[in-house]
């Protein structure tokens, strides 16, 4: 990268190692957002790769348990769904969708016994992370509940507050 002006070569060379890179301490690495700092470089005999000891800002994302998300449905399986949750998807089981009996059916899609209500692909949900595990570090799970109030598809929450304003 010689023939490039350094601070682009660092910045190119930051994000080509970071990017995507995933840490139990630091969460996922969404972006590097600017190298503040490069200090002088030094070139090791034999190497002759230059390298310089350099300081820069990550965005990241890291789970945290009890908090409440906005997701896409990505995915759903006779066990459950998987919600896109930006730079990771979260898995809700199918008990946890919602208050009610819930089956799937082979157009992927759960609905609830009583209440008729259907979680389809590419509905949007609010959920709350209930689980984090990074035991295998390079695929992180991220366990999810929507049985809880304010919580679930973003129509069922608009009809809960629509209903709220009804009683009042």
């Amino acid at each position: 990268m010689f023939n490039i002006a350094l601070e682009e070569a660092v910045v190119q060379r930051v994000k080509k190692k970071f990017e995507g890179y995933i840490s139990k301490d630091i969460g996922i690495v969404v972006d590097i957002l600017r190298v503040s700092n490069i200090g002088e470089g030094i070139i090791i005999p034999g190497d002759g790769s230059p390298y310089y000891e350099v300081a820069f800002e990550l965005l990241t994302f890291k789970p945290e348990m009890q908090e409440v998300i906005l997701g896409t449905i990505r995915d759903i399986a006779d066990f459950g769904a998987f919600i896109n949750l930006g730079p990771i998807d979260g898995m809700i089981h199918i008990s946890q969708t919602m208050d009610d009996f819930v089956s799937f059916a082979k157009d992927k899609v759960l609905t609830g016994k009583e209440s008729k209500r259907a979680l389809k692909v590419n509905d949007r949900c609010r959920a709350r992370i209930i689980a984090v595990s990074f035991k295998d570090v390079q695929n992180p799970k991220i366990g999810l509940t929507m049985r809880q109030g304010m919580l679930g598809k973003t129509e069922w929450i608009d009809d809960q507050q629509v209903k709220k304003e009804v009683t009042k």
